[in-house]
């Protein structure tokens, strides 16, 4: 059993309601729990298939050098990149919108 933490945001409701029979809502769109690898696959699963236009980050507890691992669902600006075998997130540049950042 490990840690894991899910983010959602902009995902519908039905996802959000699979999160919550296997992890502890704490915020708005963040999940917490203790799970085995078996279902933090499976809560992965049902991520990839109700995802829909939202987008998804799920990091959990591993024996890395930084302790934890992720991976991400979705477009965001935030992208996962690896450098010399760490883990570590990229931020795109914010789009304008009408002239405005």
């Amino acid at each position: 059993m490990s840690m894991v933490m899910v983010v959602t945001e902009n995902v519908p409701d039905r996802l959000r309601g699979r999160l919550a029979v296997w992890l502890l809502q704490v915020r708005a769109g963040v999940y917490v729990g203790n799970t085995s690898r078996r279902i933090r696959e499976m809560i992965w699963e049902q991520c990839e298939t109700f995802v829909e236009d939202g987008n998804i980050v799920m990091a959990w507890a591993t024996n890395t050098e930084s302790g934890f691992d992720f991976q991400t669902l979705g477009e965001n600006r935030r992208i996962p990149v690896e450098l010399d075998g760490l883990r570590l997130v990229f931020f795109l540049p914010a789009e304008e919108k009408n002239g405005v950042l």
